[in-house]
């Protein structure tokens, strides 16, 4: 394993000790993919420094077990937003088109 991608497996690994951030959030912060950081965390920590992996399994254990609450939050943000178009939008668009019945 190249020097450039144990370094990188540290300090991504101390970096969701420090932050408890997610793996998507880590993977943008370090410029790389989401299945690059997740390798570097499952698979080659463990063999660089088994302590530190210990504590990021963890972690990544928490983030797994409430992603439904969070893919659910989204949801429920996108339907709100839809719900709360801006009403001078929607009377452009009786305006222009008179007798059609909006999309929702």
């Amino acid at each position: 394993m190249h020097d450039y991608i144990k370094d990188r497996t540290i300090r991504i690994g101390e970096h969701v000790v420090e932050t408890r951030k997610t793996v998507r959030m880590i993977a943008k912060e370090f410029g790389v993919s989401k299945s690059t950081v997740h390798k570097d965390l499952t698979e080659r920590l463990p063999k660089i420094n088994p302590d530190l992996a210990a504590k990021v399994k963890e972690i990544l254990e928490y983030h797994k077990s409430i992603r439904h609450l969070r893919g659910g939050e989204a949801t429920r943000r996108k339907y709100q937003m839809k719900s709360q178009r801006d009403p001078m939008m929607e009377q452009m668009k009786e305006d222009q088109f008179p007798g059609t019945i909006p999309h929702r």
